[in-house]
């Protein structure tokens, strides 16, 4: 099976892309602009694309040499902060070089898409906790708006074309090789600040909760959903809630840090409660998450501190 994989040198991405070369069983591409993404993540067994989704000529040469099957669309722009300072920029990147992408691939025989959704944002202030993919859609943020429009683009491609697809809508994902210096994935930041000595900063009273799910779940998702033949949305999160405060104390747990934290004004664009119910997922994916989250936050702190030490 030919697959392209864009993002693929980024966080979750490149753990994807590693899954798929384990499984030695498909013709993998990644195409990445590098803007956060590692060009080493990526083995010589991969063909790698150094380009811009947002380029629609650099998209189409992409798609005519590679013609894949399978679209695994992980290359986002995914600062919910970002999104409501710059809501052109969002949409230009999570709408425009989304439509790029689909539009030059339906022309060169592309026949399914993993769309990398978001299982907070998409849902805004919830209503059910937790909630599953019938739970009205109402994002607070254009970072929300931006995937939303990608879900029901996938739709009418879908209509219109014939191309399958699955929505997979992360929750908060967290693991080794997220950026610790960057705006999003508090847990990898924490772990930065932490293994520093340095105070976090929490946003708000600290009491706002979140699903957080661990990146080799979100990986087996991916692989799940490449597998099976079920389309639409799909939540993949843990259906558990835990507050940042209870992140951090856990965290401070397993750094053995005393260092108090420090507390900043809310952000905007930013839920109070978010946590979605994998039922579907699991019905039709055969997907449930395993890691459980104080056994997650301890390879990542491991992972965090190997690699700072090294």
């Amino acid at each position: 099976m030919r697959i392209l994989i864009t993002g693929g040198a980024g966080f979750i991405g490149s753990h994807v892309v590693d899954a798929l070369v384990a499984a030695n069983a498909h013709d993998l591409a990644v195409v990445d602009d590098l803007s956060s993404g590692k060009r080493e993540r990526v083995g010589s067994s991969v063909r790698f694309h150094h380009a811009d989704i947002r380029n629609a000529d650099e998209v189409r040469l992409v798609m005519d040499r590679e013609r894949p099957e399978v679209l695994m669309h992980l290359a986002a722009q995914m600062d919910v902060r970002k999104s409501v300072a710059e809501p052109a920029f969002d949409a230009e990147v999570n709408i425009g070089g989304f439509l790029n992408l689909i539009e030059a691939g339906r022309q060169k025989g592309l026949k399914r898409v993993i769309f990398a959704s978001t299982g907070g944002a998409i849902y805004g202030e919830q209503e059910q906790f937790p909630c599953d993919e019938l739970h009205r859609c109402r994002p607070l943020s254009p970072y929300g708006v931006s995937k939303l429009a990608a879900e029901a683009y996938l739709f009418v491609y879908k209509m219109q074309y014939g191309i399958d697809y699955a929505a997979l809508r992360y929750s908060n994902v967290y693991g080794p090789r997220q950026d610790a210096h960057g705006e999003a994935g508090v847990v990898a930041i924490f772990c930065g600040r932490m293994i520093d000595n340095r105070s976090c900063t929490i946003y708000g009273d600290g009491e706002q909760t979140r699903d957080y799910i661990y990146v080799g779940d979100v990986v087996r998702a991916n692989l799940a959903a490449l597998n099976a033949g079920s389309s639409g949305a799909f939540n993949i999160g843990t259906g558990l809630e835990t507050s940042v405060n209870q992140l951090f104390r856990s965290l401070a747990g397993i750094a053995g840090s005393d260092i108090a934290p420090t507390f900043a004004a809310k952000r905007p664009g930013e839920q109070q409660r978010s946590v979605i119910s994998p039922a579907r997922a699991a019905s039709e994916l055969g997907w449930r998450p395993e890691v459980t989250l104080e056994e997650g936050l301890k390879r990542t702190f491991e992972s965090f501190k190997t690699h700072r030490d090294s």
